[in-house]
């Protein structure tokens, strides 16, 4: 995976994930944006705490960046519980749910992340633990086996998923409360560059921190990603404050531009025009023009591009369409005027 790839896919490294963790909010009043969700979730933990009982099975839907994981653990903060955090892809065996399951207390917190991803397997353990707080398991096999059967404290299960299509429908049934985040306005996004400036204990002027926002993408694990290497620009290259200049200075650096593209999404819209005619053209022979795994495209680039309506998925491949052709010429024209 490219460089810019590793900037905005989820994936980072410990140190960045420690960071993350510490400019997290801790409340649902710390939490910016996601306005009639907060108001919705405030109503069910208030409602949940007077009854003493544990919070409805919580789906939490929306693309990387958006604060699910942020949510999952402001409930558990709210409601005073423990909470287990797994991700789907690592829970294989019905094992590995069923240990976790019964290391819960009561009114505990299981967070799965990437839940679109568990095995049907895994599927199936959870059905009878999410509906009856009871752990069914098989002993033994053919005609002398048989089913072991547990109660389980009342538990409540956050699912988060960028992919709702790929949850399976009785699963999906099973949660009382589905929210779906929407990409961050500019000036959501303001506020969070700024007060995650205070926890950085840097200083920044407004319209700088309005500049970052803008380029952000609407998410916030990009806005305060970007946050971090213009400080370093900042205080290797100037006095330490972030001013309009600074922060242009480095996002010029960081080839991020007025839209929030990338290089390497600027490199995709230019291979499909100059190399395929605009399109159409297949995923993989895509993914084999610029050097990235078909996964990487479908999953980092192409959304956003998607949502800009730079490019189309058509039937036959993708294709640039006149906005995008737009753009890139601006962009183009842009560069030289930098250098």
């Amino acid at each position: 995976m490219s460089a810019e790839a590793q900037f905005l896919a989820p994936a980072i490294r410990p140190d960045e994930e420690e960071l993350d963790r510490s400019l997290r909010p801790r409340s649902l009043d710390e939490f910016v944006g996601q306005e009639r969700i907060k108001e919705q979730l405030a109503i069910a933990l208030e409602a949940t705490r007077a009854r003493g009982e544990a919070l409805d099975h919580l789906l939490l839907i929306g693309p990387p960046g958006l604060g699910k994981t942020s949510l999952a653990f402001i409930v558990r903060e709210e409601l005073g519980v423990a909470l287990r955090s797994a991700a789907g892809p690592a829970l294989e065996r019905k094992g590995d749910v069923a240990a976790i399951l019964t290391g819960l207390g009561e009114r505990d917190i299981l967070f799965i992340d990437e839940i679109h991803r568990l095995s049907r397997a895994v599927e199936e353990i959870l059905y009878p633990a999410l509906e009856d707080f009871r752990l069914d398991i098989v002993v033994g096999q053919g005609p002398a086996a048989r089913t072991l059967t547990l109660d389980l404290p009342p538990f409540t299960l956050i699912g988060a998923t960028t992919r709702t299509g790929l949850l399976t429908t009785p699963l999906r049934d099973r949660f009382g409360m589905t929210f779906r985040l929407e990409h961050y306005e500019p000036e959501e996004l303001a506020r969070i560059v700024r007060r995650s400036a205070r926890i950085l204990a840097v200083e920044i002027d407004d319209e700088a921190a309005g500049e970052i926002s803008r380029r952000s993408r609407g998410t916030p694990r990009i806005a305060n990603r970007i946050l971090r290497r213009v400080r370093d620009v900042a205080e290797v290259r100037h006095q330490g404050a972030i001013t309009t200049e600074i922060s242009r200075e480095a996002l010029d650096l960081l080839e991020v531009d007025e839209l929030g593209l990338e290089r390497t999404d600027r490199a995709l819209l230019r291979a499909i025009v100059e190399k395929f005619d605009g399109g159409p053209v297949g995923l993989s022979t895509l993914a084999v023009a610029l050097g990235e795994e078909p996964d990487t495209i479908e999953d980092v680039y192409e959304p956003y591009l998607l949502q800009l309506g730079f490019l189309q998925r058509t039937p036959r491949g993708r294709v640039v369409t006149k906005l995008g052709r737009a753009h890139l010429g601006a962009s183009e024209n842009s560069d030289r005027t930098l250098f």
